[in-house]
C-alpha cells in the first residue's frame, strides 16, 4: 500500500485491521451490464455525467470533507502544543520541501547511491523508462518463475502504468489485496481517490460487491462480517502467490531501504510471504537520508487521513526471507521531463497524501474518477499530462475553480494552482481556445474594443433585462430557444445573469466635481491624509459601479485622497486564468503602465482595489508571467509596484483602525443588523486575509456578526468553470446559500466582486430574502 488508508465517514467501508486477500478475480463477479457501465476509459465528459448522478458518491463526499478538516486541523495542532513550533505544520512542510527539492537536485546522485545500497542488500535494482517497459519486465519475471498468480499491496504507481490488466491479457492473475482496491478492482473500476479507493461507496454497495462475489447474501451493514467473509475467503491466495507487489512511500539513498505506511496488515504479507518481491516506485519517491523520511512520516498521515500515525510503518532494506527474490522497479513515465521543467518539477515533490483532492470543492462534488487520470484531486489535474498524454488531462482542467485551497494544505508547498494554469496553457496553445473566449479576450485586450463593447452591450441587453440589474431567465421568453441566446438562457436558469451598468464606474467618477480627482488634502483633524489610486477592476467598473462608489464614499469620509485612473482596463486574470498568456500578458503590461503613471501624477501612497482577484492577480500571478516570458524588465516594474497594492479590507484593517481614525458611522443600535462573512478564495487561500473584514464589522461598525459552516469554502464562481461546468458551481453556490441561511443572518457579506455576482445571481434566481453586499457597501450604508 503506498499511502495510508482510512475513512472518518459513517456509511463508508472502514479499513480492515488485517490482511484481506482474494481469490475471487473480477472476471467471476463482474456482469457484462456493469463491466460496460464502467467509466476506466470513458471520456471526461461521460465520467463527468456519471458522477454528477451519483448520490451515493455525494453523500459520502459531504460527509467525509468536513470530518478531515477538522481531524487534520486538530492532530497538527496537538503535535505543535505538544512539541512546540519545530513540529508545526508550517515548519515540518518547509523541511520536507527542502528535502524533496534536495532529492529532485541530486536525484542521479542518489539514484546510484540507492541501487548500489539495496543491491548490495540483495535487491534487483531496475529502471524502467516506460510504463510498458515496466510492465514488460514484471510480466517476463512472471515468466521465468512460472508465476500465474500475483498478490498486490496499494500501489497508485501500479495503477498509473495499468499492471493488472497488462499481466491478466496475458494469462497471469493479479489480485489487489488492500480493502478498497480489491472491492474496486470487482467492480472494474479504477481507485477513487489516491488513498482510500473506494471513498464513493457506502457499505451497502460493498455488500452488494461482496454478495455478487461469493455468491451468498453478505450483510449490507455491517462492516465487520464483510471483512470477515473477505478474510476468509482469500487468505490462501498469500500462500499461493508466487509473486508480491507492492509500493513505496520513500526510497530512503543512504541504504537502500524502501518505506511502506499502511492502514492494513495486508501490505506486509504481501512483502514477505510470496517467494518473489516485486516494489514499483516512482524515481520521485527517493529522499536522502532516515531523517527526512521521518519528516515525511510526520506529515503523510495527518494530511491523507487527519490520523496522528498510520497503524503500520514499515522499512524493508533487501528480501525479506532467505530465500525470496526483490525486484525494485523505478518508474520514469513522463518524470524525467516534469525535472527538466523548472516549473513542472516542484511537482515531483508529491507525496500522495490527497490533501488537494481532500480539500477540492469540485472534487466533493464529483469524485476522482471525474476528475482525473488516476491520480486525481489538484495533482491530477498537473502530472496527468505527464504520464498519460496532454489530451488524457484536458477535459478535467474545467473543474478547477481557482480557490488556491489546495495549496494551502499540500505538505510540500507544490504551487499546485498556478502549475494547473500552466496545463491550461499548454491546452489552450495545443487545441485552441473556444471561440466566444478567443473574440472576448482579444477585445478586452484592446481597451477601446471593450469600452465600445461594453457601452453598445448595455443597450443591446434591454431585452434580456428589461431595465433592471439581472438578466433572468423568465426574460427570455422565445429568445432563449435561439442558439446564439441558448447558453445564456440556460446559465440564467439557476443564476441571474448581471446586467452591464449604463454608466459604468468611469463615468461616474468623471462626473464628480474636480476637487475629487484632483484637489488637496482636507487638512481637517482627525482624518487619514492618505493619497490612493484606486484600481477598481473591470467587474466593479462595468457592472457593478455602485460597489466602487461605495468604496470611494468610505475612503472620503476618512479624509483620503481618491484617484480614479482612466486609462485602466481589465487587469487580465479572465485570459490567464483560461490559457489565454497572450492577451493576458498585453492586459498585464497595460494594467502596470496605468498604475505607474497615475503613482507618478499623483503621489499615491497605495495601490486600492477592491477586488482581491485584481490585487492576487497584480502581486503574485504578474511575477510568474513576466517571469515566463522573460519580461525582465517587466517583472523588476511589477515587484516595484507589488508592496504598494492593498485590498480594501486589509487597508481598513492594517492602516486605518490602527491610525485611530474614526468613521462617522450613524449611531443607531448597529447589532440589530445580522451579517454573516464569506471569505473569497483570492482573499483567504492567496492573500491571507482571515479577521480584517471582521475586524471593520465588529469593532468599527458593531454590528452582530454569525459565522457561517465552511465560510472559506469556494462559493463555486471559479471565472469561466461556472460556465463551462453549471451543475458543479450550482452545487457548490446552494451549499453557500444555505450555510448563510442558517445562520439567520440578513445581509450575506464578500470582498471579491466574482463571488458577489455568483451569489447575487443565485438569490435572485431562487427569489430567497437575503441581501448580498460588498464589504465597502455595508460600510458605506452606515456613514452619517
Amino acid at each position: 500500500m503506498e499511502q495510508p488508508q482510512s475513512s472518518s465517514q459513517q456509511d463508508t467501508l472502514q479499513p480492515a485491521p488485517a490482511a484481506l486477500i482474494g481469490t475471487l478475480t473480477p472476471q467471476q463477479v463482474v456482469t457484462e451490464e456493469q463491466a460496460n457501465a464502467t467509466h476506466e476509459h470513458q471520456p471526461f465528459e461521460e465520467r463527468l455525467t456519471h458522477a454528477l448522478h451519483d448520490t451515493n458518491l455525494q453523500g459520502a463526499l459531504k460527509r467525509f470533507a468536513p470530518n478531515w478538516r477538522a481531524s487534520r486541523l486538530q492532530v497538527f495542532q496537538q503535535e505543535q502544543e505538544a512539541y512546540g513550533d519545530e513540529f508545526s505544520f508550517a515548519n515540518l512542510r518547509t523541511q520536507l520541501r527542502q528535502a524533496k527539492d534536495d532529492a529532485i537536485e541530486h536525484q542521479e546522485e542518489l539514484l546510484a547511491r540507492f541501487t548500489s545500497q539495496a543491491e548490495a542488500a540483495g535487491a534487483v535494482v531496475y529502471q524502467a523508462r516506460t510504463a510498458e517497459d515496466a510492465n514488460r519486465y514484471i510480466y517476463e519475471l512472471c515468466q521465468r518463475q512460472g508465476i500465474e498468480l500475483v498478490v498486490k499491496a496499494k500501489t497508485m504507481a501500479s495503477e498509473e502504468i495499468e499492471l493488472n490488466a497488462y499481466l491478466e491479457e496475458r494469462g497471469v492473475t493479479a489480485i489487489e489485496t488492500d480493502l478498497g482496491e480489491w472491492v474496486a478492482q470487482l467492480d472494474h473500476e479504477r481507485p477513487s481517490h489516491m488513498v482510500m479507493p473506494i471513498i464513493h461507496k457506502t457499505r451497502q454497495q460493498v455488500g452488494e460487491t461482496l454478495t455478487r462475489a461469493t455468491g451468498r447474501e453478505i450483510s449490507r451493514d455491517d462492516v465487520a462480517e464483510q471483512v470477515a467473509v473477505i478474510r476468509t475467503e482469500h487468505r490462501k491466495s498469500f500462500l499461493t502467490a508466487g509473486m508480491g507487489v507492492s509500493g513505496a512511500n520513500a526510497l530512503i539513498a543512504e541504504n537502500g531501504t524502501v518505506m511502506m505506511t499502511t492502514n492494513e496488515g495486508n501490505g506486509r504479507l504481501v512483502t514477505s510471504l510470496p517467494p518473489v518481491h516485486v516494489v514499483i516506485a516512482g524515481c520521485d519517491k527517493l529522499l536522502g537520508t532516515f531523517a527526512d523520511a521521518m519528516t515525511q512520516l510526520r506529515l503523510l498521515a495527518r494530511s491523507a487521513t487527519g490520523q496522528a500515525m498510520t497503524s503500520y510503518s514499515t522499512f524493508i532494506t533487501g528480501p525479506s526471507a532467505p530465500n525470496q527474490e526483490m525486484h525494485i522497479v523505478l518508474l520514469d513515465n513522463g518524470r524525467s521531463e516534469m525535472r527538466a521543467d523548472p516549473h513542472f518539477k516542484d511537482a515531483l515533490r508529491c507525496i500522495r497524501c490527497a490533501a488537494c483532492a481532500n480539500i477540492c470543492p469540485p472534487y466533493q462534488q464529483v469524485g476522482g474518477h471525474a476528475f482525473g487520470h488516476i491520480y486525481s484531486g489538484a495533482i491530477g489535474l498537473v502530472v496527468t499530462p505527464f504520464h498519460h498524454g496532454l489530451e488524457a488531462g484536458a477535459g478535467p482542467q474545467s473543474l478547477c475553480v481557482s480557490c488556491n485551497a489546495c495549496e494551502t494544505v499540500c505538505p510540500v508547498e507544490i504551487p499546485l494552482p498556478s502549475l494547473i494554469l500552466d496545463v491550461r496553457h499548454r491546452v489552450a496553445e495545443k487545441k485552441g481556445l473556444h471561440p466566444i473566449k478567443r473574440v472576448i479576450f482579444e477585445a478586452m485586450a484592446r481597451p477601446w474594443l471593450f469600452n465600445l463593447g461594453a457601452r453598445l452591450g448595455s443597450w443591446g441587453q434591454l431585452p434580456l433585462t428589461w431595465g433592471s440589474h439581472f438578466v433572468r431567465s423568465r426574460y427570455f421568453g422565445p429568445l432563449g430557444k435561439l442558439p446564439f441566446l441558448k447558453g445564456v438562457a440556460d446559465q440564467a436558469r439557476w443564476r441571474s445573469l448581471p446586467a452591464i451598468a449604463p454608466r459604468p464606474l468611469r463615468d461616474r467618477v468623471k462626473a464628480r466635481s474636480e476637487s475629487y480627482s484632483h484637489g488637496a488634502l482636507l487638512d481637517t483633524q482627525g482624518q487619514l491624509h492618505v493619497t490612493v489610486s484606486y484600481f477598481a477592476g473591470c467587474m466593479t467598473d462595468r457592472l457593478y459601479p455602485e460597489m466602487g462608489e461605495a468604496v470611494i464614499k468610505v475612503l472620503e469620509s476618512i479624509g483620503v485622497h481618491v484617484v480614479f485612473p482612466q486609462q485602466q482596463n481589465c487587469c487580465g486574470l479572465p485570459a490567464l486564468n483560461s490559457g489565454d498568456r497572450r492577451n493576458g500578458l498585453r492586459m498585464a503590461k497595460q494594467t502596470i503602465a496605468t498604475l505607474e503613471q497615475s503613482l507618478e501624477e499623483s503621489g499615491a501612497d497605495y495601490i486600492l482595489s477592491g477586488s482581491t482577484s485584481c490585487v492576487v492577480t497584480i502581486i503574485q500571478d504578474y511575477l510568474r508571467l513576466f517571469e515566463d516570458f522573460h519580461e525582465t524588465t517587466w517583472l523588476k516594474r511589477t515587484q516595484a509596484l507589488a508592496n504598494r497594492v492593498i485590498d480594501f479590507a486589509g487597508f481598513m484593517d492594517r492602516v486605518v483602525i490602527p491610525s485611530g481614525v474614526q468613521l462617522p458611522v450613524r449611531e443607531e443600535k448597529a447589532s440589530d443588523v445580522v451579517v454573516t462573512y464569506h471569505d473569497s478564495c483570492q482573499s483567504c487561500n492567496c492573500l491571507g486575509l482571515r479577521s480584517e473584514a471582521r475586524h471593520v464589522l465588529q469593532d468599527l461598525l458593531h454590528v452582530d456578526l454569525r459565522e457561517m459552516a465552511q465560510s472559506d469554502v469556494c462559493c463555486g464562481f471559479g471565472g469561466t468553470t461556472s460556465i463551462e461546468q453549471p451543475e458543479v458551481a450550482e452545487r457548490l453556490l446552494n451549499n453557500k446559500l444555505q450555510n448563510a441561511e442558517e445562520t439567520g443572518a440578513a445581509i450575506l457579506i464578500a470582498d471579491n466582486p466574482g463571488c458577489l455576482m455568483h451569489l447575487r445571481g443565485g438569490v435572485d434566481a431562487k427569489g430567497k430574502h437575503l441581501r448580498v453586499l460588498h464589504l465597502a457597501e455595508v460600510v458605506a450604508e452606515r456613514l452619517q
